[in-house]
């Protein structure tokens, strides 16, 4: 380092300027990129049953498909290093307020709801009367 560190903020994010983050950077940002459409791909099968789980792993999808195209993008067309930190930031963000901000409550509610219909369908299979007719109502509809 022979500049202070907020001259480097507006040098183009290139190899010759930043050997230790550029390849370690758009590398991340492909495989991350990558792993993010697998598990995208698994979590939404398992979950298909479940829109507001699939809701949210879509909002990470769309998240982290423009936070990793763009910083591969900015690398390979080398955007200045506040750019490519800047995006970085407002992605990784994203991604953290999504899954652990806006989502946990709307969960916690969901599960509730969960609950209450598996304890009313337990009620009525309780009750096997209930789900029977007698005879008398089988003679009234001939």
């Amino acid at each position: 380092m022979t500049r202070p560190p907020w001259e480097y903020l507006w040098l183009p994010f290139s190899r010759q300027l930043f050997p230790d983050l550029y390849d370690a950077i758009w590398i991340a940002s492909l495989v991350l990129l990558v792993a993010l459409i697998v598990l995208y791909n698994v979590r939404t099968r398992a979950l298909h049953r479940h829109r507001l789980y699939t809701d949210m792993w879509e909002w990470l999808l769309w998240t982290g498909l423009i936070t990793f195209f763009l910083l591969a993008t900015g690398a390979l067309f080398l955007f200045d290093f506040a750019v490519e930190l800047a995006i970085l930031v407002a992605g990784l963000g994203v991604m953290v307020w999504v899954r652990f901000l806006r989502y946990p409550p709307l969960f916690a509610a969901y599960e509730q709801q969960l609950a209450r219909q598996r304890y009313l369908s337990r009620a009525k299979a309780a009750r096997p009367e209930a789900t029977i007719r007698s005879r008398a109502s089988k003679r009234r509809r001939r």
